[in-house]
């Protein structure tokens, strides 16, 4: 499989993801996203465990460390965009959220001296036009519920800034991730191969989120007194799996083409908007559903100029 199908399954998972992500954020719950964070490295984990017993990776404990700026980005940002999620709804927070490939590009294309054809960087931008569009649209309209007493909103500005900063802290975890995955000779991780580079990578940001998991769950348990039924988990598990599916075709994809890659799996709110319309009954004006529309044809020329 090429770069783009890895793209799109990764765009895919990870819209459903983010549906699943808001069916289990409670917002009478303080701790929802320290849970969703729990639940998202035990899977992980699971993946990891049996990714170092059956695939045969040959896996030095060193990587933990040397990938761990990677991993520190991602897992920081994703708890933050949990955060947000208690608040926003999933149409305003994810379109935000995704506009971190357009910072990816540039930081690719200036450290990583990566480029892309013309018809590849007009298909990116109107694809970031229409979700700087989305963002735009969203905002207006969570002003006005919030003006108008909407209790959703009530914390506004705290809410609204939380997938901003998942953005600048996702960004710079791509950034980090197309680096270490650029160049198999060159990598810092070691006692990797040219197969093995992707799993390698992967595997070392799974370990850590489990790590992470547990030092979480330690901390609700044992010294906030905070109970996790598992049987009330059920939302945020399927989201974790999800997570699991879209982050192991990820790195393929971004060890392929980062540069192109990075835009295509931040359309994955666009999946997310849909999802939420069908599912959680958000609803979409009539410029949204243009924007989608532009996303998708951007989308459509990625594929049919890779091929």
């Amino acid at each position: 499989m090429n770069w783009f199908v890895f793209s799109l399954i990764t765009m895919l998972a990870w819209g459903a993801a983010d549906l699943f992500y808001k069916k289990g954020a409670d917002e009478s719950d303080r701790y929802s996203h320290l849970k969703t964070s729990v639940m998202v490295g035990v899977v992980m984990g699971i993946h990891a465990i049996y990714t170092l017993i059956f695939g045969g990776i040959g896996y030095s404990p060193i990587n933990l460390l040397l990938y761990l700026p990677v991993s520190a980005m991602y897992i920081l940002s994703m708890t933050v965009g949990y955060f947000g999620l208690r608040y926003l709804e999933l149409s305003i927070s994810s379109p935000i959220e995704n506009t971190s490939g357009a910072i990816v590009c540039i930081l690719c294309a200036i450290f990583l001296h990566q480029s892309m054809e013309w018809p590849l960087i007009v298909a990116v931008t109107v694809i970031y036009i229409a979700i700087f569009l989305l963002g735009v649209i969203e905002k207006k309209q969570a002003d006005r519920l919030r003006e108008a007493g909407d209790e959703k909103y009530r914390i506004g500005f705290i809410a609204f800034f939380m997938p901003i900063i998942y953005c600048v802290i996702d960004a710079l975890g791509t950034f980090f991730d197309a680096y270490y995955l650029d160049d198999y000779a060159a990598t810092p991780l070691r006692d990797v191969t040219e197969d093995t580079l992707e799993a390698v990578a992967n595997t070392s940001y799974e370990l850590t989120f489990l790590i992470v998991a547990v030092i979480l769950f330690c901390y609700m348990r044992f010294i906030k007194k905070e109970k996790m039924p598992v049987r009330q988990q059920g939302a945020r598990t399927v989201a974790a799996i999800f997570e699991t599916v879209g982050q192991f075709t990820y790195v393929y994809a971004m060890s392929s083409e980062a540069i192109v890659a990075a835009p295509m799996v931040a359309c994955y709110s666009i999946i997310s908007m849909i999802l939420s319309r069908i599912f959680l009954k958000e609803k979409l004006t009539k410029a949204q559903y243009a924007c989608i529309v532009v996303v998708m044809l951007g989308i459509a020329v990625l594929g049919v100029y890779d091929v």
